[in-house]
């Protein structure tokens, strides 16, 4: 199939995109890599009449370090190349290294962005899990006002947020590694670069695990656990695997859902310990 009828714009500037998202309000679709919205598009489940494209506007291909608040910034036409390649990535948000690979195929890093990602919501998407398991946040931005969200108020369900239709996501916000954070990362798919069936992420202090789950909720989950061992965090991940409510569908039934979360919530822990 092939887009219903659209008028293009390619914005300069931020200023120029959200002018025209005010102008268009649900009408109006925001484009960077376009490697989520044109499937979308091509199927007629969005028939927007306007697509903003921001993929060449300066001011927000950009990622950088917040050392005021802590956070690695990425802005809306980053792509997530731009970030994978980062030299310093390791250092500064180690689980966004590990979980990289696991994305699809380089070719679509290289021209998705970080925050289209997160936009899209996709409950199997590895970034917004990962946003959502290390407590980031998003920034919302619209002609009159801006405001920041953190991403478990951002994700309301499967394709939904809580962006506004005027809004523009202009940055993600993942929090910096903090002294005694160790991190992993793993999913379960059908093959290499198909969406994740179950994915994985974990962070482990000396105190503390926290466990996120993503392609079993309409969205990333997030456990707090306290540091547990043995059958006692066996037991946590068999609590959790049930809380998540796990269902049936074409590709793998609940209970191998369940198990998944089991197994691979313990390798992720292990891996991080």
């Amino acid at each position: 199939m092939k887009p219903s009828q659209f008028s293009y714009l390619r914005a300069e500037s931020t200023q120029h995109a959200l002018d025209a998202l005010h102008h268009g309000g649900a009408d109006a679709r925001i484009m960077a890599g376009g490697q989520s919205l044109m499937a979308v598009l091509n199927m007629r489940l969005s028939q927007p009449r306007w697509i903003v494209d921001i993929s060449r506007t300066d001011e927000l291909n950009v990622v950088e370090v917040d050392t005021n608040d802590g956070y690695l910034v990425v802005k809306a036409a980053a792509t997530q190349g731009s970030v994978e390649w980062r030299k310093t990535l390791e250092q500064e948000v180690p689980l966004l290294r590990h979980t990289f690979p696991y994305i699809s195929h380089f070719q679509i890093r290289n021209r998705g962005t970080v925050c289209g990602s997160v936009a899209h919501a996709d409950p199997s998407a590895e970034l917004p899990l990962v946003l959502a398991t290390l407590g980031g946040d998003v920034i919302l931005r619209s002609k009159k006002k801006k405001r920041r969200l953190p991403a478990d108020a951002f994700f309301q369900g499967m394709l939904m947020t809580a962006r506004e239709p005027h809004e523009l996501v202009e940055a993600v916000r993942f929090p910096l590694r903090k002294p005694g954070e160790r991190f992993a990362f793993t999913e379960f798919s059908a093959r290499h670069g198909d969406f994740a069936l179950v994915a994985c992420a974990a962070v482990v202090t000396d105190d503390s695990i926290r466990i996120g789950v993503g392609g079993v909720a309409d969205r990333p989950v997030v456990e707090q656990l306290p540091r547990l061992t043995g059958d006692d965090l066996r037991a946590a991940l068999n609590d959790f695997a049930w809380k998540l409510g796990a269902q049936d569908d074409a590709h793998v039934s609940a209970s191998q859902r369940r198990h998944l979360v089991r197994h691979l919530g313990w390798k992720v822990i292990q891996e991080a310990m």
